[in-house]
């Protein structure tokens, strides 16, 4: 339920988060600029955003037999869902709503995406965007079991599945440093059900863009925003999971998780840079061999200190 007094976070955290993921767009199109040896200027970073006024008035592609239905519902629940995550998402002691199962409520929010996905592949009835479904749904039985096990081992440390809880929990330590094998596969999650930089597979350009190859105008907006939505509630679900919430010296507990939620969206910008595409069978391999079975081991360490 929405606390006494806090009806304002019920638009302060999506604009908030909307926010964030222009920020993250802004500097990756600086960063884009300055790899390209061109002049790092603000209109640089503003550039991106002017291309929404062009596809707001684009003409939609026409395609022989599109299930127009599933397509437009795919393309919707994208962005949607990166929404409805930040419900859960505290910001200092604001929180619009505090459940009980607040981890399982942003893990939901995020496998919906995968209807969302496949949907928007399904949908226009092409082979390439089909294929972009395919692959997102391979690299998602990749990712998401780590994951699952990443988010499990912050509720385990607290012994609760409320975000708020698991934040006040690190008053001691925050748990990045004692579980920080979970830390990385929760940010590596982040990016790939953000299907960005090496998790972008589902939009290779290998298959023509994939999942965004046969949308215009608003709808590959959406689905472009869907992505940056979901890497910035990303980056602000890492802070109260791993990075002890609003807790800090000087600045009150909002300021401290923005702070907080810029440096890991910082970090996550730089790392889809950096790091190449992985093939989704590639990753697969190293899911199930490797990372699974360490992030069960990582899960063991707050289960037997309690116990």
């Amino acid at each position: 339920m929405v606390e006494a007094g806090t009806w304002w976070t019920v638009l302060a955290a999506p604009a908030a988060l909307i926010g964030l993921a222009v920020l993250a767009v802004a500097g990756n199109a600086v960063l884009d600029a300055r790899g390209a040896g061109r002049p790092v200027t603000p209109g640089a970073a503003v550039r991106p955003l002017l291309a929404v006024g062009q596809a707001l008035v684009a003409q939609p592609r026409r395609l022989p037999a599109p299930d127009r239905l599933l397509w437009r519902a795919g393309v919707i629940t994208v962005p949607v869902a990166a929404l409805l995550s930040t419900l859960v998402i505290p910001f200092g002691n604001r929180v619009v709503a505090d459940l009980s199962v607040g981890v399982v409520w942003f893990n939901a929010m995020e496998v919906l995406t995968w209807a969302g996905l496949w949907l928007a592949g399904w949908g226009p009835n092409a082979a390439f965007s089909l294929i972009g479904g395919y692959r997102f749904l391979a690299q998602g039985l990749a990712y998401e079991l780590p994951l699952m096990f990443a988010l499990i081992s912050a509720a385990a440390g607290a012994q609760s599945l409320r975000v708020t809880d698991i934040a006040a929990a690190q008053h001691g330590l925050w748990y990045a440093v004692w579980m920080p094998f979970a830390f990385v596969v929760y940010l590596a999650g982040v990016l790939a059900f953000s299907f960005l930089g090496p998790f972008a597979y589902p939009a290779g350009r290998d298959i023509a863009d994939g999942v965004l190859g046969e949308t215009t105008g608003m709808d590959r907006l959406l689905l472009r925003a869907g992505r940056w939505l979901w890497l910035a509630s990303g980056s602000a679900m890492a802070v109260p999971l791993f990075l002890g919430g609003g807790a800090g010296p000087g600045l009150p507990g909002w300021a401290w998780s923005l702070v907080k939620t810029l440096l890991v969206l910082g970090l996550l910008v730089w790392a889809m840079r950096r790091l190449p595409m992985i093939r989704a069978d590639r990753y697969v391999e190293l899911a199930w061999v490797v990372l699974l079975p360490s992030a069960v081991v990582q899960t063991l360490v707050p289960a037997l200190v309690h116990l």
